[in-house]
């Protein structure tokens, strides 16, 4: 009689890593970062909290007031994920991590899955009329087919 090997089954092993999740301080945007904040922490994966610093012509001529504005939602975004985080040490432990990138959020947050080698991208619902239209930031990172992408509303 020979012996036949069973596979284990693993739980809980085989989930995101790193999660990218897009805020930019709109209500979608923060039900985006608490609900990659949850998935994190029972995955215990590195949630990577991406805001995309808008860049436009208007901006280029405007220079230092723009930069100095967009510089001021990013500290104000660090803030309130440092201060969500105090709410809940103790009781649930996330690792996390801040970055910024320039540009258009949507080429900003694909930069951000690629060089933080994100398994899982996570963004808020587009409150914007317009994107039904033209197609939302989400709607283009489903589309691109890179990474598994979750859309909160």
């Amino acid at each position: 009689m020979t012996e036949q090997h069973v596979p284990r089954f693993e739980r809980g092993t085989d989930g995101p890593k790193v999660i990218v999740v897009g805020v930019d301080g709109s209500d979608s945007s923060l039900r985006a970062a608490a609900y990659a904040g949850g998935l994190a922490r029972r995955q215990r994966a590195l949630l990577a909290v991406v805001y995309v610093q808008p860049v436009s012509a208007a901006g280029a001529v405007l220079g230092a007031p723009v930069a100095e504005a967009t510089d001021a939602i990013a500290e104000d975004l660090v803030a309130q994920i440092r201060e969500a985080a105090e709410r809940v040490k103790g009781l649930f432990e996330v690792r996390w991590e801040f970055h910024t990138f320039r540009g258009d959020p949507y080429t900003g947050l694909v930069r951000a899955a690629d060089e933080l080698k994100a398994d899982a991208v996570v963004v808020g619902a587009s409150e914007q009329a317009g994107h039904r239209i033209v197609g939302s930031v989400a709607i283009r990172l489903v589309k691109a087919g890179r990474w598994p992408v979750t859309v909160v509303p």
